[in-house]
């Protein structure tokens, strides 16, 4: 960390060039214009700067704040999924056993009394205890080591927080718990005699199902999309809870946040009905079709499905629907007579249970991308291969 970057007059200049973004090649074949700074570390933090305008607003309004490496920033929680987890918690104590940057520390740490941050990597650490001093988190202090040997020397908490590694030495990205650093499952036991509560941060590849068959007590997991992408899941375990898990699939947007919520296992849910294609059809957020529960979105909003693996759904009239919304216009059979005499040379194609995929499709029939058109390859409750030509509502 270099401390010369946090003079006034650098700030200035960090804050003045990563408005609209630099050229940061030119920059660093023009050199440096401060003593004791590199062209390289310069353009780093604005470089860093510019890319926190939407994913760290906040952040990225006030002076002072100190980037870590590129790589460093892309593993963060944007501000918009770290608000949504500090929704989750309440209490006086929190313990965050993978601290890194510190974002969600900062978030967390405005609904309980005190938070205590733990990072391993050295840098990390010291980044994070000055970004905290300049956002004014008094209530945030940072311990320089090993999240889980700290917490040895804790009696209790109410919340514990982890992050665990997404990669592993010998397996690159990871599927399970079992593959993080820490491996979740294996502390969970000395997590548990430490605090009731425990709230994991994984990321979106991970399946559900293979997690909660990992670990105990799992209460809750939230499945976080933001404008309609997954970036992460959340799960809330309760020491002793043996109950049913509850899924809330979030899609946070610009001007609200939608949250479907189903529960796993529920026995009193009514077996969706399958139909051919009705006037409109619904294809539902990222969120949702990552956190399941397509019998009971079937339920709740009292349409139907075009198949049991489709996950498409249809209704007569227009409804208020979690996702995507379309007017059906055409119902073709996928026919190579037929399509021979379409003439669609633009539109923006969906395969949901389909054969083929989006790119074979644009090369076979020279479809390019955009447009009005919407075209959704998928298969019917005849189990017969069709395309639908849709308007979005």
């Amino acid at each position: 960390m270099n401390h010369k970057l946090l003079q006034p007059a650098i700030q200035d200049f960090i804050f003045e060039h990563s408005k609209n973004g630099i050229d940061i090649t030119k920059l660093i074949l023009a050199g440096s214009p401060f003593e004791g700074i590199s062209a390289q570390e310069l353009a780093q933090q604005i470089q860093a700067k510019y890319k926190t305008k939407t994913k760290l607003p906040e952040w990225n309004r006030i002076q002072g704040i100190y980037y870590p490496p590129t790589l460093n920033l892309e593993q963060t929680s944007s501000e918009a999924t770290a608000h949504y987890k500090s929704q989750l918690i309440t209490g006086s104590t929190l313990i965050d056993l993978t601290g890194g940057l510190g974002i969600d520390d900062y978030y967390l740490a405005k609904k309980v009394t005190q938070l205590t941050h733990c990072e391993l990597n050295t840098t990390l650490s010291t980044i994070a205890q000055h970004n905290f001093t300049v956002l004014k988190a008094t209530n945030i202090t940072t311990h320089t080591g090993d999240g889980l040997a700290f917490l040895a020397t804790v009696d209790s908490v109410d919340w514990i927080y982890i992050d665990p590694s997404r990669r592993h030495d010998q397996k690159g990205k990871v599927f399970f718990l079992e593959d993080c650093l820490p491996n979740v499952p294996e502390h969970l036991s000395s997590l548990y005699s430490k605090s009731k509560n425990i709230l994991i941060k994984t990321s979106p590849l991970l399946d559900i199902s293979a997690g909660i068959r990992s670990l105990t007590g799992v209460k809750e997991v939230h499945v976080v999309a933001v404008q309609n992408e997954v970036k992460e899941l959340l799960w809330v375990l309760e020491r002793g809870y043996t109950g049913n898990c509850t899924i809330h699939s979030a899609n946070i947007r610009t001007a609200d946040t939608s949250v479907f919520t189903h529960t796993l296992n529920d026995t009193t849910l009514v077996a969706p009905s399958y139909t051919l294609p009705a006037q409109y059809l619904y294809e539902p957020n990222a969120a949702i079709l990552k956190g399941g529960g397509f019998a009971a979105i079937a339920t709740q909003y009292q349409v139907q499905k075009l198949h049991p693996h489709s996950h498409l759904y249809t209704s007569d009239r227009q409804i208020d629907f979690p996702g995507r919304r379309f007017e059906v216009q055409q119902i073709l059979p996928y026919q190579k007579k037929v399509w021979k005499k379409m003439k669609i040379g633009q539109a923006n194609i969906t395969t949901r249970n389909f054969p083929e995929t989006v790119a074979s499709i644009r090369k076979k029939w020279n479809i390019k991308e955009g447009g009005d058109t919407y075209l959704f390859y998928t298969t019917d409750c005849n189990d017969q291969r069709i395309v639908l030509i849709c308007h979005k509502v």
